[in-house]
């Protein structure tokens, strides 16, 4: 193995255990309908209630290849209130978490109608985490391996902010505000998991026409100050029975790795390229994406996601805007 291939399954190695251990993993699948999965201000913001479930996985027919499933509800609490939970199952190699995630969120009404969007929204998530390492499968070279399957349970809170005002949308969020030890995980993860997500969005065009939508993911870790940013853009058509959207997404890192090539020294910032398609058919909802690392450095296989949804108990009469989050 030269030292290149073997820097990169170090550094897979690292991000693999930081990532399936901050709780959900951001990945682009709030671009399938699915904005309360990372901003618990949404729960029961929108028209309808929503049901999303969600299967991400990469490397298929490996046992031990990432996946990610999550299964979401959120829905309207009264004319001010909304509730939802979430579910989810990360299996990242050895490492793996279940959790549980229970949200309020309350919304704060300023339009001078029943049709007009302008809405403040408030809320909070507390989740319950179980994460686990599975050494029974590891060679006896090391005296901290002691080939037991190792578990360890912590709860932490989500708090965020949402404003939608017509076709304008803006969340700010902060995930795991408590600091949380488990200690499977002492010695190689700190005890702030603490990560600031802000996104905002613009829909442009109207029923009659293509519709399309920039938006934008900016990601913050407290503990590492590492940043990364998602650049999206979605179009969508409306039909007779429902609506068919797509688009793509790119995320890039602004901290870069050094890395040896050939006797000198090259970096590299994490890079993903992700097309969407979607259908919402009636009250039901089908997504595919598929992540693609860029760069020269790289893993074979990208990550595959499939989401199936459902919109139920509409109650009031859809809002006057291009507002597909919401409506």
């Amino acid at each position: 193995m030269n030292f290149k291939r073997g820097y990169l399954v170090l550094l897979l190695f690292i991000s693999q255990i930081s990532f399936s251990q901050e709780g959900i993993a951001v990945y682009t699948d709030y671009l399938s309908d699915n904005y309360y999965l990372i901003h618990p201000s949404m729960a029961g913001a929108a028209n309808c209630a929503k049901v999303r479930l969600t299967a991400r996985q990469q490397w298929f027919g490996d046992d031990k290849a990432p996946a990610l499933q999550t299964a979401s509800f959120n829905g309207s609490l009264g004319e001010q209130s909304g509730g939802g939970i979430i579910l989810f199952n990360d299996r990242n190699g050895y490492h793996s978490q279940k959790g549980v995630k229970l949200t309020y969120a309350h919304h704060i009404m300023f339009s001078r109608s029943d049709v007009d969007l302008n809405q403040l929204s408030f809320g909070m998530s507390v989740g319950l985490i179980q994460s686990q390492l599975d050494q029974s499968e590891f060679e006896d070279f090391d005296p901290i391996v002691d080939g037991r399957i190792q578990k360890d349970s912590y709860f932490n809170v989500d708090i965020g902010a949402s404003y939608n005002y017509l076709e304008f949308y803006t969340h700010l969020t902060v995930k795991n505000v408590l600091e949380s030890r488990r200690d499977i995980y002492t010695d190689i993860e700190p005890d702030n998991l603490r990560k600031l997500l802000f996104s905002a969005g613009y829909v442009f065009g109207d029923s009659d026409r293509l519709q399309w939508e920039p938006s934008f993911l900016f990601q913050y870790t407290d503990e590492t100050k590492e940043k990364s940013i998602d650049l999206n853009i979605k179009l969508y058509k409306d039909l007779d029975f429902g609506k068919l959207w797509g688009g793509f997404s790119y995320r890039r890192s602004f901290d870069a790795t050094q890395y040896e090539d050939n006797g000198s020294i090259s970096s590299q910032r994490l890079q993903y390229l992700t097309p969407i398609v979607g259908l919402n058919y009636n009250n039901l909802v089908f997504a595919y994406q598929y992540s693609h690392l860029l760069g020269d450095i790289q893993y074979a296989g990208g990550f595959h996601q499939f989401t199936l949804g459902i919109n139920l108990f509409c109650k009031r009469e859809k809002w006057d805007c291009n507002c597909p989050a919401i409506n």
